[in-house]
């Protein structure tokens, strides 16, 4: 089963950025997304990216504000993060998938998460 790391967290001000990356320790085959936890909150789907990186989908609590892309040959997938919000605040989570889906049930591999924290 591939592992990911996920890296690129920290505190940032509202309306900053941060970029957030995945490291698969193999070239994998999958479609890959981003999920967040936020304390007491449920886990939710924040984008997705098919295996050749052509399509992509976001929720609307981020659409127009993240933008998610990948490398193959770096076995990577990155999160660029703009206009952050505090409600931003989360665990953010990289993930592979065999679906086309923003279903969480529907993701396999799970990385152990990067702290995004974001002041007013």
């Amino acid at each position: 089963q591939v592992q990911l790391v996920e890296s690129g967290g920290g505190l940032v001000q509202a309306g900053g950025s941060l970029r957030l990356s995945c490291a698969a320790s193999e070239r994998t085959l999958s479609n890959m997304g981003w999920f967040r936890q936020a304390p007491g909150k449920e886990r939710e789907f924040v984008a997705a990216i098919t295996y050749q990186g052509v399509t992509t989908y976001y929720a609307d609590s981020v659409k127009g504000r993240f933008t998610i892309s990948r490398d193959n040959a770096k076995k990577s997938v990155f999160l660029q993060m703009n206009s952050l919000k505090p409600e931003d605040t989360a665990i953010y989570y990289c993930a592979t998938t065999r679906r086309w889906s923003t279903n969480r049930a529907d993701f396999g591999s799970w990385g152990q998460g990067t702290q995004v924290t974001v002041s007013s």
